[in-house]
């Protein structure tokens, strides 16, 4: 077997078990929650599965760059296989979280979601880097849509064997990442080497510093806006979160000032003079903004809405969810390998391009549907959004690893890689701040009503009605009746019929269905003008640009365009 095959086939392993980590925890997050004892209802919970959901993307936002310089320094092969030996430890240390241990247990969860993050994070940084680096320029693309088929199908498995073990122990889906950790270590141990040349450059601390710090911050802030403060359903006013964001902001600044100045920098800017690299980035930026909590939105929806509505009991809802969820997997396999090999011949300015304009018209296409959909019409949008995710994901991850030097990969990933990671973590925060604002202002009255329609006492309704709209939107993904916050002794008020009522599958999704559907469309509408800005700026990219075949430094190219933009036309 060629080399080249060896690198594509191990990071396709790698890329396959990040993917099934990810959907896995994603659809299983009820089963989990609920085997550690959370009550979604309870002031503060909802913030457990915040960080659960954010925790990974800051940890990895704010390492991502650090880590492909220092792979660039020790060797990305050595350092891509330490990311399988930290990713199997966290996983291993996951699946031994006693169950009922309640806050105390989501703690400790969160805090070995970040050991996998950080094993993730030197698997991301160099599978990329170690791909180009081994295929030539005309098949590079054809490589990264084959490896990202890899990444669908371990979303595929993880959504369905998590919603099949999510019915048994909801420890065995980090055990189920385990055989292919250990397989990924022992394969890149054997088979890979080292073929790019370490750089003996220094480590930028203080820029590493200022970027993680900053990065942290912002996360951090965007975290707690969604958390009430005082009187109010959101947490903007917050001291705290003001805080967070003019010194994230103030240490960004601070961040671009050492950039320039230093000898080695973290953060290689003059990158971002390569054209195909710079609107490649931006328009990536613009695409996980618009995607990074639409999907996750959307599973919400099918596990606390839909599902419920049409007979699926709670304990079933995981998994049909992840079956509900395939036509877009599907779209994304066919049309990722379609994306790279025309790059690979054409240039990857069309392709991205197309892809996100196809997926702005899936966007337009879900604000059509109702809550309680039709579920054909709904399964071709679904359709539609993954055709426009693979065509734009290979040819924009090309142009961006294209554009640039070998010696410069693995930082470039690391920046190509940490622009997704901080695009997704705002795109939850902001989505989610506007699903639940569009709670606070209906789902009160709407659950008041509604209780009060099926026999409910005014007293219990009003309990009811004061549910925080952040744990309405978490009980209902839970599937957690709202009867669990009436207190015991209240019970025999509540006529048999109404408390009946009360804990079928169709009171709660009725309730905040139409609220939820209101609050999604907005995101959408938000998702849809950043697709078509991203559709901008990869039409920006320019024609077909390979570091390699151009044969001349950033340094050189500039002074003979005197100081113009570097590839594209």
């Amino acid at each position: 077997m060629e080399y080249k095959y060896t690198v594509l086939t191990n990071t396709m392993l790698g890329a396959l078990m990040a993917a099934i980590n990810m959907n896995i925890v994603m659809i299983t997050l009820p089963a989990i929650f609920k085997g550690l004892g959370i009550d979604p209802f309870q002031s503060g919970e909802f913030i457990y599965l915040l960080w659960i959901l954010m925790g990974y993307s800051i940890v990895l936002a704010s390492i991502l760059v650090t880590f492909g310089r220092i792979s660039d320094i020790f060797g990305r092969t050595r350092m891509y296989t330490l990311g399988f030996i930290i990713f199997t430890v966290g996983s291993v240390l996951l699946s031994i979280i006693p169950g009922g241990t309640k806050n105390t247990g989501a703690t400790i969860l969160i805090g070995f979601r970040m050991i996998q993050a950080v094993g993730a994070g030197f698997l991301m940084v160099n599978s990329t880097a170690l791909l180009t680096d081994a295929f030539p320029g005309n098949e590079r693309g054809k490589a990264l849509g084959i490896n990202q088929i890899s990444f669908v199908v371990g979303s595929l498995l993880g959504l369905i064997i998590g919603g099949l073990l999510s019915s048994f122990d909801w420890h065995m889906v980090f055990i189920v990442n385990v055989p292919f950790a250990v397989a990924g270590t022992l394969w890149s141990i054997v088979k890979l080497k080292e073929t790019a040349p370490r750089q003996k450059v220094g480590i930028d601390f203080l820029g590493n510093l200022s970027l993680a710090l900053s990065l942290i911050l912002i996360s951090l802030g965007f975290t707690y806006t969604l958390m009430p403060y005082g009187n109010q359903q959101m947490g903007w006013g917050s001291p705290w979160v003001i805080a967070s964001f003019i010194l994230g902001t103030a240490l960004i600044f601070a961040f671009i000032a050492i950039e320039r100045r230093v000898k080695n920098p973290l953060f290689n800017l003059s990158l971002f003079k390569i054209k195909p690299f710079a609107y490649g980035n931006i328009s990536l930026f613009l695409a996980a903004m618009g995607r990074g909590a639409i999907m996750f939105l959307v599973v919400i929806w099918l596990q606390g809405i839909y599902l419920p509505l049409h007979g699926f009991s709670y304990s079933q809802t995981p998994f049909w969810a992840g079956i509900y969820m395939l036509p877009m997997l599907l779209g994304m396999v066919v049309f990722g390998p379609v994306g790279g090999v025309l790059t690979d011949k054409y240039g990857a300015r069309l392709y991205a391009t197309l892809g996100m304009v196809i997926s702005a018209v899936g966007l337009v296409l879900l604000t059509m549907v109702p809550y309680n959909f039709n579920v054909w019409f709904f399964e071709i949008i679904l359709v539609v959004i993954g055709i426009g995710g693979g065509l734009f994901a290979s040819p924009n991850t090309t142009a961006i690893m294209n554009a640039v030097a070998s010696k410069d990969r693995a930082s470039a990933n690391g920046m190509r890689m940490t622009i997704n990671n901080v695009a997704s973590t705002i795109s939850m925060a902001v989505f989610f701040s506007i699903t639940i604002t569009i709670f606070s202002l209906k789902v009160p009255g709407a659950m008041y009503s509604d209780a009060i329609k099926i026999g409910v006492p005014t007293s219990i309704a009003t309990i009811l009605a004061g549910i925080p709209p952040s744990g309405a939107l978490f009980g209902a993904f839970l599937g957690v009746s709202p009867m669990s916050i009436i207190p015991q002794s209240l019970f025999a008020l509540i006529p048999l019929g109404a408390r009946a009522a009360l804990e079928s599958n169709s009171f709660f999704p009725n309730v905040i269905g139409p609220s939820f559907i209101i609050g999604l469309d907005y995101a959408i509408y938000i998702a849809l003008a950043m697709s078509i800005l991203g559709a901008i700026f990869s039409a920006l990219m320019g024609e077909r640009y390979v570091h390699e075949e151009h044969g001349i430094s950033i340094e050189a190219k500039e002074t003979l365009q005197g100081g113009g933009n570097v590839g594209g036309k």
